[in-house]
């Protein structure tokens, strides 16, 4: 117990001092297994000693607790300086990274065994492929197994036409958020009666001094805090504003600048994705009014996101040149999609991704029924001519047609659509899980607090200020 207390707050210290590269237990399938992992991921060759005095089977294949950690050359004196003030010994080197895309094990100067990273990443794989074509969509198994063939695959990469300084609109403390409930905002007499949630009411700031923006959901959705975090971030105030407030005539909508429609499953296995919210909106006439009059006024801006998107998708006749856009149906893998994925920002009106166009940046995906399918190949053609402004890449940065790159099947990638005038965007992926740079599973090195997706809700900011 004492060793095991002593290497987690070991590797607490090294973690804080960025001294580990990649960590992985052995205790699932041994050394072996645990290095041809790391390579899998990393997409490296290694180079693997074993000790002159080791039997190599007990070495390579026992389970026994234990962990490799990779560290830089140059940091291995102080990697063992840590460990042996936690009482822990000096370590065995066991592997390097090599120039090569090979698995060789050497003893003594003889090698014992070498195989390549992508014949072993097949057979790794292969069983997980089986079952997935007797379970998924096998078209999309055979994709996801075949592209292991690749050796040349870059892997995720990001690529910014702008710099992360331009993330930057107004350094907001998140600590500070506070999502607002106004359920009277549009009442003319002031609060109604039983109303027990919190108005700071209109006029306490100068107008537009922090712009309101309506964090809009109903049942089943989620991520409204991590939106509402980005908005504040980016120097609005954020309002929670539920359906029922809505319905009810607590709320309305032409006190605010913006309106974001967050992602989840709401209704999403009842009516189809969005299908539900969507109708609510669409067969209650003085709601249906309300958003019809918010997406006329040419002051405002509009984001939908996962299930918001499906949503916004769905009130496409209530959007200034939206007609085109398609509906959302099940993911050709016939599976709920989350994953990293890849997507490029393109050229478009988009008033949210405005000084984006080129970009190619790691994104948070989770979805189950995020393939586009349009009514008809004119309103395809017109989509790839006026709206689509994020499109899911392979690692290359080529628009993706292939399962897992594009995780969903939407033609040519398409991840993200504009109206014509750029003030509404929809898009699947969730830009809001990756606003910050901690919240990503990747990212290069030298990317800050702001991650590049913090520029579309810069972006957002500096709009309403251009408008007035």
């Amino acid at each position: 117990p004492k060793r095991l207390t002593g290497f987690f707050e070991a590797q607490r210290a090294l973690r804080r001092r960025d001294l580990l590269l990649a960590y992985h237990d052995r205790s699932d399938g041994g050394l072996f297994a645990t290095l041809v992992e790391m390579a899998f991921a990393g997409r490296a060759g290694l180079e693997i000693e074993l000790p002159p005095d080791a039997e190599a089977l007990a070495y390579l294949f026992n389970e026994e607790p234990g962990v490799v950690v990779q560290i830089r050359r140059r940091d291995l004196a102080k990697v063992q300086a840590e460990l042996a003030d936690q009482g822990l010994g000096e370590p065995a080197a066991v592997a390097s990274v090599a120039a090569h895309g090979d698995i060789v094990v050497t003893q003594g100067g003889e090698t014992l065994y070498s195989s390549s990273r992508t014949a072993l990443h097949r057979c790794w794989s292969e069983m997980t492929y089986r079952m997935q074509r007797l379970r998924d969509n096998p078209e999309c198994a055979q994709e996801a197994y075949d592209a292991l063939n690749d050796e040349e695959d870059p892997g995720l990469n990001a690529a910014l036409s702008f710099t992360l300084e331009d993330c930057e609109y107004r350094r907001s403390d998140v600590r500070d958020l506070d999502i607002r409930r106004r359920p009277d905002l549009r009442q003319p007499h002031g609060r109604g009666p039983g109303s027990r949630l919190r108005d700071r009411g209109p006029g306490t700031r100068p107008r537009d001094s922090r712009p309101r923006v309506a964090i809009l959901r109903e049942q089943g959705v989620n991520s409204q805090k991590e939106m509402a975090a980005a908005f504040h971030r980016a120097g609005f105030d954020s309002y929670d504003v539920h359906m029922t407030d809505l319905f009810s005539g607590r709320a309305g909508l032409d006190e605010f600048r913006g309106l974001v429609a967050c992602g989840g499953f709401s209704y999403g296995d009842v009516l189809g994705a969005g299908g539900g919210w969507a109708k609510s909106i669409l067969y209650n006439d003085a709601v249906r009014d309300r958003f019809e009059a918010f997406f006329r006024r040419d002051d405002v801006f509009a984001l939908g996101v996962c299930n918001g998107c499906q949503m916004l998708a769905a009130l496409r006749a209530l959007i200034p040149g939206a007609d085109h856009w398609p509906r959302f149906v099940r993911n050709r893998s016939d599976q709920f999609e989350a994953r990293l994925s890849l997507v490029r920002i393109e050229s478009g009106p988009s008033v949210l991704l405005a000084g984006m166009e080129g970009s190619r940046m790691p994104i948070a995906t989770s979805h189950g029924e995020g393939r586009a399918q349009f009514a008809s190949d004119e309103a395809r053609a017109a989509c790839e001519r006026d709206s689509a402004c994020v499109r899911y890449v392979d690692n290359r940065g080529e628009p993706a047609e292939l399962y897992p790159a594009n995780p969903n099947g939407s033609p040519r990638g398409i991840a993200g659509l504009t109206n014509r005038d750029g003030r509404v965007t929809i898009m699947m992926p969730h830009p809001e899980r990756v606003f910050r740079t901690v919240q990503n599973s990747w990212h290069p090195p030298g990317w800050a607090e702001d991650s590049p997706w913090m520029r579309l809700f810069a972006n957002a900011r500096a709009w309403v200020n251009s408008c007035g």
